[in-house]
C-alpha cells in the first residue's frame, strides 16, 4: 500500500485495485489562486473519494476529480440535500449553503454509523471544525462554524479498513477526547497539527493527546505550515517537537513534504 501527501489534508492512498482520494481540494488563495492540489494526472483512475468537509481547501475539486474518474463519493449525510426531489451536494465552489450539484455514486455516513463499499469497511468519526482567523495585512475576519454557515460545513472522520489496515483520518477537528477513546491502534493516523495560530484544528499538543488516546502504529501530522494568502507557512506547527512527543507515545512518526509518499 502505498500513501502519498499532498499538503493541507490531501492524500491518495493506493492498493493493488484502489486508489482512494482523501480530500481533493485546492490550494488555499496562495497569492488568490485555487489551483489543484491532487495533480489533474492522478484523476483518471481514482476509485474512491472521500470528503472530510466542504472548506475550498479540502472540497474544491471534488466534483471535477468523480466526472474524471467515475469515483464513488463518500462523505457526511449533511453534505447532501433534497432539492424539489433530486438529491444534490453541497456545491463546491458555490458561495454560501448552496446545494445545487448532482453527483453519481455518493455514499453518505453519519458519525458512528458504518458503511461497507467495494471492500472497505469504513465507520464514521466525530470532527468539530474551530474557527478559522483569517489575516490579510492589517484586517482580520473570524469565521465560525454553525448551522447557517459553510465553513467546516459536514465535517466527519473516517476510520477505514482496506487490505487488512486500518486507517484514521481526522479531517480538520478539534479533539475529542472522550469520542475517540474507541479508537484503539490504527496502523496510520492521519491528524492535524496547525491550529495553534487559526484555530480551525488542534495544534501539537491537542494532537498528541489525540495519540496517546488512540495510539497509533505511524502517526502522519497534515494540515500545517500550508501554502495560503502570501505565506507559505499558514497553519504553523512545529513538526519537530510533535514527532519527538508522539515518538515518545510509541507512534512512529513520518513527516511528509508535498507529493512525498510512504509504502506500509
Amino acid at each position: 500500500m502505498k500513501i502519498t501527501h499532498y499538503l493541507y489534508n490531501t492524500f491518495l492512498i493506493e492498493t493493488s485495485n484502489l486508489k482512494i482520494a482523501i480530500d481533493p481540494g485546492a490550494l488555499f488563495l496562495y497569492y488568490f489562486r485555487l489551483t489543484t492540489l491532487i495533480p489533474e494526472s492522478e484523476w483518471h483512475n481514482i476509485t474512491h473519494i472521500f470528503v472530510t468537509h466542504g472548506d475550498p481547501d479540502h472540497y474544491w475539486h471534488t466534483d471535477r476529480v468523480a466526472e474524471a474518474s467515475g469515483a464513488a463519493i463518500i462523505c457526511n449525510e449533511t453534505m447532501l440535500r433534497d432539492v424539489s426531489g433530486s438529491k444534490v451536494m453541497l456545491a463546491p465552489r458555490g458561495k454560501g449553503l448552496t446545494f445545487t450539484t448532482a453527483m453519481n455514486n455518493v455514499h453518505t455516513i453519519a458519525v458512528n454509523e458504518t458503511l461497507e463499499l467495494d471492500g472497505l469497511v469504513i465507520r464514521g468519526i466525530k470532527a468539530t471544525h474551530g474557527s478559522l482567523v483569517l489575516k490579510i495585512g492589517p484586517f482580520s475576519r473570524t469565521f465560525t462554524p454553525g448551522a447557517n454557515e459553510r465553513i467546516g460545513w459536514g465535517a466527519i472522520g473516517f476510520d477505514i479498513d482496506i487490505d487488512g489496515k486500518r486507517i484514521v483520518n481526522l479531517g480538520d477537528t478539534l479533539l475529542h477526547a472522550n469520542e475517540w477513546s474507541v479508537i484503539r491502534k490504527p496502523d496510520i493516523l492521519m491528524i492535524p497539527i496547525g491550529g495553534r495560530t487559526a484555530h480551525n484544528t488542534m495544534h501539537e499538543d491537542d494532537a498528541l493527546e489525540a495519540v496517546r488516546i488512540m495510539q497509533p502504529t505511524k502517526v502522519i501530522p497534515c494540515h500545517y505550515n500550508c501554502p495560503g494568502f502570501f505565506t507559505k507557512k499558514y497553519n504553523p506547527a512545529n513538526d519537530a517537537y510533535f514527532r519527538k512527543e508522539a515518538e515518545k507515545l510509541g507512534a512512529e512518526c513520518v513527516i511528509l513534504s508535498n507529493a512525498e509518499s510512504i509504502a506500509i
